[in-house]
């Protein structure tokens, strides 16, 4: 790791150590009563392999992944265990559980999609958790598939509703012409970075730049939102390299030397692909809905002491977008709100009289992923306040649980009063763009009208002589 990475991990380290030691004054005012932990999963290969578009854009071979497509890999496997062992030490410091404890009753309850990846992430954080406890991990399917309770869907559609997401999402990032032209700069270094140009797909005519101008999206009952054209190709890609960098250990990228700040570029692209499908508050309250009010029923328990929740990235950007709560900007990370493995965490405190909650993102930073460190006390993850749009805390950074439950209640309410209708035809709305088709040579040479030989149009992506 490089020496400028590693005195910015001590500096971030330090503020995340401040903010996860409570004060001796904080201990003696209010006593720890549960922890509510929303996860993501961890490192996993990329989606799809063998024949996957993302493997013919580039002439290059990928990292040799240590497991199955879309699967948990073994450095997520270790990197999960010691984010455990980290929250392990952790509660048993603030008095919340004792150490080598085995669960009784209903005190901790482990729940995740039943995707091998968040299921796999559940369990190695429970072993590096729970050591001397062989803990059940709750999941409602057996096979490798989407629990509903996970599944970022929409449960509740009509047309007027369709028409106000599509509205919401198409100002999201300054509008469709906005976030076009910004991602413009990062999807071309992104072509240079796989040497696209020189790809099979190029070779054979498919194509030879990612597009954007062609995206629609796809709004319909039962089904997560969609965004199909050339965009997802993009994010594909900038997925695969992500999760290169991280299982290779190198900033690196097939022979380019990438700084911290291209590579949050890069982050970027997934970024808004995500934002523009899960970060509509209006479409936020409805495809989060069981999430939402499963961690309110979790909040107001009496009886739970500590409750571990595993699904995907879609999951923290929706219920951030439904409950407003606002994600820090992150620190020492490549993704820019909620890194790989990352957890919003719900804090419950309690002052003798009302209950309270702080509200933060818990993330292992890029040098710790990459080095595999091992966490604790004195070598934290990356902890970062998040806040309540609306909500004021008090001094101790403290949200009224009350306060914090009527937010929920809110935005629960927000889902019942969307009528469920029979729809028109479903839209597939394309975001405008303004810019003028583009047309390439094989060899990336941008073509005119006296080009001769074979030429992409980017309209419809045809090939013509």
């Amino acid at each position: 790791m490089k020496h400028g990475m590693i005195a910015l991990l001590l500096l971030t380290t330090m503020g995340a150590q401040a903010q996860m030691e409570r004060s001796d004054d904080f201990r003696a005012r209010y006593e720890l009563k549960e922890v509510v932990v929303m996860s993501r999963h961890n490192i996993r290969s990329p989606l799809t392999s063998g024949g996957a578009a993302y493997m013919r854009v580039t002439p290059h071979e990928w990292f040799k992944w240590t497991s199955p497509s879309s699967n948990l890999s073994q450095r997520g496997g270790v990197l999960e265990t010691a984010m455990g062992q980290f929250f392990r030490k952790w509660v048993v410091g603030e008095g919340l559980l004792p150490d080598n404890y085995r669960p009784e009753g209903e005190e901790v309850l482990f729940y995740a999609n039943s995707r091998q990846r968040t299921f796999a992430t559940a369990k190695y954080f429970s072993a590096g958790f729970l050591p001397f406890a062989n803990v059940e991990i709750t999941h409602a399917l057996n096979e490798d598939k989407m629990d509903p309770v996970f599944t970022p869907k929409f449960t509740k559609m009509n047309d007027a509703y369709r028409q106000q997401v599509i509205s919401e999402i198409e100002s999201m990032n300054g509008g469709p012409q906005a976030w076009m032209a910004s991602m413009q700069p990062t999807l071309t270094l992104m072509e240079q970075v796989i040497d696209m140009s020189n790809s099979p797909a190029a070779l054979q005519g498919d194509t030879l730049h990612f597009r954007f101008d062609d995206t629609h999206f796809k709004i319909e009952k039962d089904d997560e939102p969609r965004m199909t054209g050339g965009y997802t190709l993009a994010n594909s890609v900038a997925d695969a390299l992500v999760l290169q960098c991280y299982e290779s250990e190198s900033m690196t990228a097939f022979g380019h030397e990438l700084t911290t700040e291209q590579w949050r570029d890069i982050c970027g692209v997934k970024a808004v692909y995500d934002g523009l499908l899960f970060t509509a508050h209006t479409a936020a309250v409805n495809i989060t809905y069981p999430l939402v009010s499963r961690i309110r029923e979790e909040l107001n328990r009496k009886d739970r002491k500590f409750m571990f929740l595993c699904g995907h990235d879609s999951n923290l950007a929706s219920i951030g977008a439904a409950l407003r709560l606002n994600y820090p900007e992150t620190e020492n990370a490549l993704e820019l709100h909620t890194p790989i493995g990352s957890k919003i965490v719900f804090e419950k405190w309690n002052d003798g009289a009302d209950d309270y909650v702080a509200i933060n993102l818990v993330y292992a930073a890029v040098g710790q992923m990459q080095d595999r460190t091992l966490l604790s006390p004195d070598v934290p993850p990356m902890v970062l306040s998040v806040t309540v749009e609306g909500l004021t805390a008090n001094a101790d950074g403290l949200y009224r649980l009350s306060d914090l439950d009527a937010r929920f209640a809110e935005t629960m309410a927000e889902y019942d009063a969307i009528e469920d209708q029979e729809t028109a035809v479903p839209a597939m709305p394309q975001a405008s763009y303004s810019g003028k088709d583009r047309s390439y040579t094989p060899d990336g040479i941008q073509a005119s009208d006296s080009t001769r030989g074979i030429v992409i149009n980017t309209d419809g992506g045809k090939v013509k002589r």
